[in-house]
């Protein structure tokens, strides 16, 4: 089983994590409609999370049970700085460009490398663009 199949059986038994925050990692969690991404510090799982159909992990995916109520609060509020983050770039009304900020973004975050490993359709869900979208601000051409 990956890490990323043994989160998604996490999510769906609703148990609250909290992503790594020691680690350069995170997760894109597919949801019906979007995606959400949950970087280093971030709250994942319980009733906030229950939809989830598909995670894919950014960098070496890790995760911890918050030791506390306290710290389970301060992972919620990490959650909504990576959604408010990602709500930036998708307020941008110009596909190529939120493919672009999301690419260079993710590559600021962690490494070309890794970012390199993930799916166009991974990254284009999370900003609400098309596949070919991503393919293109990859190798910095223009869809038509």
């Amino acid at each position: 089983m990956t890490s990323a199949e043994a989160l998604l059986e996490h999510l769906q038994n609703k148990q609250s994590l909290v992503i790594n925050p020691r680690r350069r990692n995170g997760v894109i969690l597919v949801k019906p409609y979007h995606a959400e991404f949950a970087g280093p510090g971030a709250f994942v799982g319980g009733d906030l999370d229950q939809d989830v159909t598909l995670c894919y992990p950014v960098g070496n995916l890790d995760w911890l049970t918050p030791p506390s109520p306290a710290e389970q609060i301060k992972a919620y509020l990490i959650r909504r700085q990576w959604t408010v983050l990602i709500k930036q770039i998708v307020d941008n009304p110009i596909a190529i460009e939120r493919a672009q900020v999301i690419l260079n973004q993710l590559e600021n975050w962690f490494d070309d490398a890794t970012v390199a490993l993930l799916p166009d359709a991974a990254v284009a869900t999370l900003v609400g663009v098309l596949s070919s979208t991503v393919r293109s601000a990859r190798t910095n051409t223009t869809v038509f």
